[in-house]
């Protein structure tokens, strides 16, 4: 998600640590549900009440044969590393994911905004995305750390946008970073531009540490990766919908799907694609065979594929408003406030993205 134009209105404090809405709060699976929040503790440690995979897999079971489509899981446990809340929780066996906060980037919170994926198998570690910045990098390895000595083989970027890529240089020169066949290009292009952008929003220490590190292991459609018993499916999305590089990753032995900028809960959508490419995309991306989606901005993880289903919502008002304005002859300054409105109450950071994707996709629609 691109991060440069923070509304002045903004405190960036809304219930960062909210479930997302489709989560029940009833049943003793919530005994498993550890969200996470600040400490002083500096060292990242397991949270003790870990439950057996068996007994969670049999409660997940029974939890959502009881619940509607719309229902979804949280992690099964947590680990916290306290000066900056930086928490990883367990989504399932060998897959964790950082939980980044539903805010603008800013100099407070070290462009900790988008959720990042760890995935451990029996010889190596795949980190999906690295933070926005080199602290969160440093923050997401030392996590790495907490839970396995392996070494980390793979960095996996999902998208170009600072928020999942500038942490890259906190993983040494061992890693093989991968991504979509046209992440180089989108990073040779903006790359030089994220730089100068947020240098004033994080800092010239900050982002002196940064490096543009483009990958060397291109995803051209589909690709597996394997950790050592542990497959991963990476997917290479067309045409462009959050961005013209957007990757996915499946790990195939848990059914847990880390879907970058493809999916948004609770945290508004952005475009940075297309809008019509994001609603085709839509459909295929939910035949994968996932069982749980980790977004890549909201708070939770959610049952798969009916977390798709407010993004899907937001996307088809967005271009049904837009085509409708279009064809009554509205001017694009007239009709940008009036795009999507009805959607205002749902989203988090609404009106600090909701203008540019009413822009973009005015701008994109307009010549149908």
């Amino acid at each position: 998600m691109l991060l440069t134009n923070r509304h002045p209105s903004s405190t960036g404090n809304e219930e960062t640590m909210e479930h997302h809405r489709v989560l029940s709060p009833s049943g003793w699976l919530r005994s498993f549900v550890f969200h996470y929040h600040a400490s002083v503790n500096p060292r990242i440690k397991l949270n003790s009440a870990k439950p057996s995979r068996r007994h969670v897999f049999v409660a997940l079971s029974l939890w959502i044969a009881s619940l509607s489509p719309a229902a979804a899981p949280a992690a099964q446990a947590a680990q916290q590393s306290g000066q900056t809340g930086f928490a990883v929780s367990k989504i399932a066996d060998g897959d964790y994911a950082h939980f980044g906060q539903v805010q603008l980037t800013d100099a407070a919170n070290a462009g900790d905004i988008a959720n990042l994926g760890i995935i451990v198998g029996r010889d190596a570690v795949a980190v999906i995305d690295t933070g926005g910045s080199v602290e969160v990098g440093r923050h997401l390895f030392a996590a790495v750390r907490a839970i396995t000595p392996r070494p980390v083989r793979y960095v996996i970027n999902t998208h170009e946008h600072p928020d999942h890529v500038f942490g890259n240089a906190a993983f040494g020169p061992d890693v093989t970073f991968v991504g979509h066949h046209n992440l180089p290009t989108e990073l040779a292009k903006r790359g030089a531009y994220y730089l100068r952008a947020f240098q004033p929003i994080l800092g010239s220490n900050a982002i002196a540490e940064v490096r543009i590190i483009p990958p060397s292991l291109l995803v051209q459609n589909e690709t597996i990766l394997d950790l050592g018993g542990r497959r991963l499916r990476l997917t290479a999305w067309s045409p462009a919908a959050h961005t013209d590089c957007d990757l996915t990753v499946l790990d195939e032995a848990t059914g847990v799907l880390f879907a970058g900028d493809l999916l948004f809960l609770r945290h508004v959508p952005v475009l940075d694609g297309s809008v019509t490419g994001w609603l085709s995309v839509i459909p295929r991306l939910a035949q994968l065979p996932a069982r749980i989606a980790v977004p890549g901005h909201g708070p939770s993880a959610a049952l798969w594929p009916a977390a798709l289903e407010d993004e899907r919502r937001y996307l088809t008002v967005l271009s049904d408003d837009t085509r409708r304005l279009i064809a009554a002859g509205v001017p694009m300054a007239q009709a940008i406030p009036r795009i999507a409105q009805s959607e205002r109450d749902r989203w988090k950071l609404f009106d600090d993205y909701n203008p540019r994707n009413a822009t973009a996709a005015f701008s994109e629609l307009e010549w149908e």
